[in-house]
């Protein structure tokens, strides 16, 4: 029979080959190496019959899919495992995830960290067995019976439909409820380490029993496990919760209500100065700042149609316009997004083509209501600040304004030290607007991408129903992939409002709208550029540039004289001055990430120097004073 390769060529094997028989029939490298396949796109295991005619992918170690496969394997034996050592344990369910894998157990005893010893030798163990993964297919009867000590299976086939043929792999004495796909063998399980412990519910509803939920990890090689232990250790040390508050930034208090910071002296001053940086800026770059309010009569909820579709993501209520004696009830809502003050004010007055490009920009608080259990510090907030911004143009300008949008990106990204991936999501099933729109917005954003030499990928179907859009996503310095900036084509708002504007041929035409937003939310950027850092912000943005520490009471003086010449030059300074060892208070200035610390004793006043201290490289000696306020100054916005 016949089988196609992904490559479309064609192959001839024998009637009733699986998979593990194509793998051998192109090379007996390949068949060592095989960990399963895809027959027609769908997973198979290595002795799947293959159909004649169907196209067969081998999977190696190498494929993108190979590691979810090896882990789905290894959270097997991590339930084989503690099967072992906790008899009676009762069994929920385990996948991969996207970096290791868990799995749900009811159990009489208690699992801790100190543990993962026993549990770990006890994999190893199976592994060292390299029993094969077995798939069957049984009646919902025989699974019953197969698993009649397990009540959270038992629970679970009672729901399945009594038609639908149930699989499941056997493992040495273990079995589960598991379509797969698996590793041929236990063998075949790589470097692995369990990582923590955690609650969860059955099923994920907090109604039932809560069971212990085991994670772990596993990778093909030691190297790789080793760089993602480290890498997690380093994200620890970086956790942007843990530094805002032991860097005096932000707060939250249960109080104030979930998901909603409180920003201290210090976080707001580095608001204030992204803010600034920016604005500044954008009035070079042909934007005008605007203002809008932060709660809208829901009538402009409805006209945009967040109040249809977006209700339950905001927070409504009603306002008595009337009196006490005659009350008129009115229905507000507070903004999740800044765009349909932007569109009122373009609206506002008559627009000609000589207008266009239109470009407002607002730094506008908006509200969401996220649920508690996503709301993550910073980076996942229910009250944030959006860098938004609006320009209305023509359909010739589009390019040209993301062009420049691209460039501001860039240089952004350039001022804070990330690399950064564009991704163009497409016209999703579901969308407003003509072909002809549609296809002009998105040849126009892979152009723009294609002059700024900004290489992109496609995600197919993906755009918002109301146009296509570009995604900016940064790796941080530890190599995690964050998404910030993006720029979106919008045919919904212009159309809703029934913005217009007057056409050098005197005819009315409807404007271009490009929404674009580059920190995206100011919150979650500063969350980030916190772990990127570690907290050590660059000269320009830290809280506090300079501490002036005095050696001795006598140079208090001369130490505060000189911390206002800092200030005069516009650096943000603090004065060490409390009666302690000057090993503390270094220690102390080199734990809040203070970029320089000058020390002033008697030798640098009488010499009008001071020696200075950096964050990183430690003491650098002695300079003159004019030369360290230049530094500070060149700094300053």
């Amino acid at each position: 029979m016949q089988v196609k390769l992904p490559d479309s060529s064609i192959k001839e094997v024998p009637e009733g080959s699986n998979v593990y028989d194509v793998a051998a029939s192109i090379g007996a490298g390949l068949a060592k190496a095989a960990l399963g396949g895809k027959i027609d796109g769908k997973f198979a295991d290595l002795n799947t019959v293959v159909p004649d005619g169907s196209t067969v992918e081998i999977i190696t170690s190498k494929s993108p899919e190979a590691l979810g496969i090896m882990r789905h394997s290894a959270a097997h034996v991590m339930a084989e495992a503690v099967q072992e050592l906790y008899p009676g344990a009762q069994i929920g369910f385990g996948p991969q995830t996207e970096d290791g894998f868990f799995y749900d157990f009811a159990l009489d005893a208690s699992i801790a960290p100190e543990d993962f010893k026993a549990i770990e030798d006890k994999m190893a163990e199976i592994i060292k067995r390299d029993e094969p993964f077995v798939r069957k297919v049984v009646s919902k009867d025989e699974a019953k019976e197969i698993f009649k000590d397990q009540r959270l299976k038992l629970e679970h086939i009672d729901d399945l439909d009594d038609s639908e043929p149930i699989i499941i792999r056997e493992h040495g004495g273990f079995v589960d409820l598991c379509s797969g796909p698996h590793m041929p063998s236990a063998g075949k399980i790589g470097p692995f380490k369990l990582m923590k412990t955690a609650g969860a519910y059955w099923r994920g509803n907090s109604d039932n029993e809560m069971l212990t939920r085991i994670y772990g990890t596993a990778f093909f090689s030691k190297k790789d496990l080793e760089e993602h232990l480290h890498n997690i250790e380093e994200a620890e040390k970086r956790d942007h919760r843990k530094l805002g508050r032991e860097l005096g930034i932000y707060m939250m208090d249960p109080a104030a209500g979930v998901g909603l910071p409180l920003y201290l002296p210090k976080g707001a001053r580095i608001i204030r100065t992204m803010q600034e940086w920016l604005r500044r800026d954008l009035y070079e770059r042909g934007y005008e700042e605007v203002i809008t309010p932060h709660i809208y009569n829901a009538d402009v909820w409805k006209t945009s149609g967040h109040y249809d579709f977006y209700h339950e993501n905001m927070y409504f209520f009603n306002i008595n316009e009337g009196s006490d004696e005659e009350p008129r009830m009115s229905e507000y809502g507070v903004k999740p997004m800044n765009c349909p003050g932007h569109v009122l004010l373009y609206r506002n007055e008559l627009r000609s083509y000589r207008d266009l490009p239109l470009r407002f920009f607002e730094f506008g608080t908006v509200y969401r209501h996220e649920m508690s259990g996503a709301v993550h510090g910073l980076m996942r907030a229910r009250g944030f600040t959006q860098d938004d911004a609006h320009i209305f143009c023509t359909r010739d300008q589009v390019v040209d304004e993301v062009v420049a949008i691209l460039e501001l990106v860039d240089h952004i990204m350039d001022t804070f030290d990330f690399t950064y991936e564009a991704e163009i999501s497409t016209r999703p099933e579901k969308s407003i607007g003509s072909d002809d729109m549609w296809e002009h917005a998105t040849t126009s954003l892979k152009k723009a991408c294609e002059i700024r030499g900004l290489k992109y990928d496609i995600n197919e179907g993906d755009g918002a129903f109301y146009g296509p859009k570009i995604d900016i996503k940064v790796k941080d310095a530890i190599g995690r992939t964050w998404q910030c900036s993006t720029v979106q084509v919008d045919f919904n708002f212009p159309a809703r409002f029934n913005l217009t504007y007057r056409a050098q041929d005197n005819t009315e035409q409807q404007p271009w709208m490009l929404h674009r937003a580059i920190f995206g939310s100011i919150e979650r950027f500063l969350g980030i550029l916190l772990e990127h850092y570690a907290g050590a912000l660059p000269l320009w943005l830290a809280p506090v540039q300079v501490a002036v520490i005095p050696i001795a009471d006598r140079h208090k003086e001369a130490a505060a004289e000189f911390a206002g010449e800092i200030k005069a030059s516009g650096g943000r300074v603090e004065m060490y001055d409390q009666n302690e060892p000057m090993k503390v208070k270094i220690a102390k200035a080199q734990s809040q990430k203070i970029p320089y610390m000058v020390v002033l004793g008697d030798k640098e006043i009488a010499e009008n120097l001071v020696s200075v201290r950096d964050r990183f490289e430690g003491d650098l000696g002695t300079w003159d004073r004019k030369k360290f306020l230049d530094v500070i100054r060149d700094a300053a916005l």
